[in-house]
This record gives structure tokens, C-alpha cells and sequence, in this order.
């Protein structure tokens, strides 16, 4: 392998790791055995396991974010768009491999100190929630800023209460509960038909 796809491939096996055990009950000789790679290698790559941590959790959320907006632009302009977040959410659970959000998982295992991996979710969340800002302001007309905001902060304190709730019940009624609430949100705007 050349040194990108070595380099991929300890994000991937270390991916796969953090996300179905956790991170802290993930060790480096863990990752180092599940790449098949010697520890000089990993340490080549990586300057640490925070360093992985946060390659994992950038692919992660790029891949999501990529599948989320194809999946909007796939939608009927309107309602369709607006809720299309609680159908790939939907199709995520089905997912044999769903263990809920990556990022807010890793949230409830670090220490006060490890405020830089904090801050890449903080930064990750953000762009969900400006992206949100984006479909509402895409999908409802004659729409003020602080409208804008209302109703896709409420649309992502669903999905992510939604993501959480369905991961803990091993259940998806979260997601649909959250899918049905959601129109309330944007009920008495000028939604685009």
C-alpha cells in the first residue's frame, strides 16, 4: 500500500473501532493489530491516538454530510427536503453497523482536557445545523433570518435527539416521533411546493 492508502486504511480500521466499542475502551495496539500495521507505522501517520480521533471523526462527518446532501437534492423541493434528515436517519438505523452519533458519542467519553477533540465536534455541529439553515432557507419563502434559525435549530435539536434516542432504545420510534414533530416547526410558513 502507498502511504495515503495506509494512512486511510488506520482511519478506516480505526473508525470501525471507535465507533462500535467507543473510544476510550479502543487502545492504540488495538487499532495497530486491526490495520495489520507495525506501531512505527501508525506513529508515522498519527502523532497520537487524539490525532486519530479526530481524522475518524472528520471522515465520519464528512461522509455524513456528503450523504445528507445528496439525499436533500434526491428530495421534492418543500416538506420532502425539510424532513429528508429523519429519512436518511432512517435508513442509518437500518444499518446494521448504527451505533448513533459518532460525535456526541465520543462527547460523553472525553476528559475536560482533551478540549481540542471537543472542539471538532462543536465545529462539526455547527456545519450541520448552518446546512440546515441552508434546506430551510431553500424550502420556505419570504423567511426572516431569526425564522431561519428557529426552525432549523429545532429540526437539529430533533435529528440529534432522535439519533441519541434510537441508538439507546435500540428502536426507531425516536426517529418517526421526531419526523412527525418536525412540520410543527415550519407549520405556519410559506413552505416551497
Amino acid at each position: 500500500m502507498q502511504r495515503p492508502e495506509i494512512h486511510q486504511h488506520i482511519i478506516t480500521s480505526a473508525s470501525n473501532l471507535f465507533y462500535t466499542n467507543g473510544y476510550n475502551s479502543t487502545g492504540i495496539n488495538e487499532i495497530i493489530s486491526k490495520s495489520g500495521i507495525a506501531k512505527a507505522t501508525l506513529y508515522s501517520h498519527f502523532k497520537s491516538k487524539e490525532d486519530i480521533c479526530i481524522a475518524y471523526l472528520k471522515q465520519r462527518h464528512d461522509s455524513f454530510l456528503e450523504s445528507l446532501k445528496s439525499y436533500v437534492s434526491k428530495r421534492k423541493k418543500g416538506k420532502n427536503q425539510l424532513l429528508a434528515i429523519f429519512d436518511l436517519l432512517r435508513d442509518m438505523y437500518r444499518d446494521e453497523d448504527f451505533h448513533g452519533c459518532w460525535g456526541l458519542k465520543t462527547l460523553g467519553e472525553l476528559s475536560p482536557k482533551q478540549k481540542k477533540v471537543l472542539g471538532v465536534i462543536q465545529k462539526q455541529k455547527k456545519e450541520l445545523l448552518l446546512y440546515l439553515g441552508e434546506v430551510v432557507g431553500d424550502n420556505i419563502s419570504n423567511i426572516s433570518k431569526a425564522e431561519t434559525e428557529k426552525i432549523s435549530g429545532g429540526i437539529y435539536l430533533l435529528y440529534d435527539s432522535a439519533i441519541t434516542e434510537s441508538h439507546l432504545f435500540k428502536n426507531d420510534w425516536p426517529i418517526y416521533m421526531s419526523r412527525s414533530i418536525a412540520p410543527l416547526l415550519f407549520a405556519n410558513s410559506e413552505v416551497v411546493q
